[in-house]
């Protein structure tokens, strides 16, 4: 929010009665935190969820009929037919018809989309596969302390057991983000079904995940290959990428340019490249997509979204 100026004349913290009372300090500026209560919606004019899904659905729906305007981070109203799930270069217009409450996607979706969608626009998406590549921060400060003291234990000569993944993360890697349905899928994995089908309007959309976790610390990456409707020329994607907001070409192979999670991490645009015609798929084209999901995936997107309401007149702040 400080970084892109967000036009908030104040801004308060909410938490657990456990956390109330506590100060985090950002710049020159200290806040003391609050106790979420259900009475404190009708002072504010927006509030930003990210507490997770019990949370959301204990307050989002009060806050929103007390006039507050919320937007959720977790997956509480993501697939609500009145709750718009945004993400503001793809789908800014859906955010019109919002009732108090908008939903941000699931940070693997939103990272997908934003090299998907300028593909989409200029041949028209017929179907994809995904296989992802997620970052322990996705876990929370605990997937990021296991893979650290794994690391340690290692370089030392022993050992740490796992406790937030059932197998070891360091020097790993594991099929298994979120929990398995009776299908064989992953939650994660159907979200990239369900959620792509939403935000792009594509209720057909053939879509296949696979979720794997590696022993990254920040920044989500995507291999994507996807079947479009017309022919597929490599010059043109490139230049739809190219021109797309908050999308970053990054394709120069042959002099080893091609995104990665170091170079993405703490950045707001998402990377795409290894373009190259599928070898699979009639009219196909395989992609590789890293983003930030901290930033893209959760907190920006959030913010973007804000932003995308502020704009259009649909939100008071102030």
């Amino acid at each position: 929010m400080h970084d892109r100026r967000f036009p908030a004349s104040s801004l308060r913290l909410f938490a657990s009665a456990r956390s109330a009372g506590k100060t985090l300090s950002y710049g020159s500026h200290a806040y003391t935190v609050e106790e979420t209560r259900e009475e404190i919606f009708s002072e504010l004019d927006l509030a930003l969820f990210s507490a997770g899904a019990d949370t959301s659905r204990r307050f989002g729906r009060l806050a929103a009929a007390s006039g507050c305007v919320v937007v959720d981070n977790s997956s509480a109203f993501r697939m609500d037919g009145d709750v718009p799930l945004i993400v503001p270069e793809v789908n800014p217009d859906a955010a019109r018809a919002h009732v108090g409450i908008l939903a941000n996607p699931n940070c693997s979706t939103a990272i997908t989309l934003m090299g998907l969608y300028p593909l989409h626009r200029k041949f028209g998406l017929k179907r994809f596969f995904a296989s992802t590549y997620q970052a322990v921060s996705g876990s929370g400060v605990e997937g990021m302390e296991e893979l650290n003291n794994q690391i340690l234990a290692w370089a030392g000569g022993g050992e740490s057991a796992p406790a937030t993944y059932p197998h070891p993360i360091a020097f790993n890697l594991i099929p298994h983000v979120d929990s398995f349905t009776p299908g064989g899928y992953t939650k994660e994995e159907l979200k990239m079904l369900q959620e792509s089908r939403k935000i792009l309007g594509l209720p057909e959309l053939a879509v296949s995940a696979t979720c794997v976790r590696v022993p990254v610390m920040r920044a989500h990456s995507i291999a994507v290959n996807a079947e479009f409707e017309q022919p597929v020329d490599l010059e043109e994607a490139r230049a739809a990428i190219r021109s797309f907001s908050g999308a970053e070409l990054n394709d120069t192979p042959a002099e080893n340019g091609y995104p990665t999670p170091l170079q993405y991490a703490g950045k707001f645009p998402c990377g795409v490249g290894r373009l190259r015609l599928d070898a699979a798929f009639p009219n196909g084209l395989a992609l590789w997509i890293v983003g930030d999901q901290l930033l893209k995936g959760a907190a920006l997107n959030a913010v973007q979204i804000a932003e995308l309401l502020h704009q259009q007149g649909t939100l008071r702040i102030g």
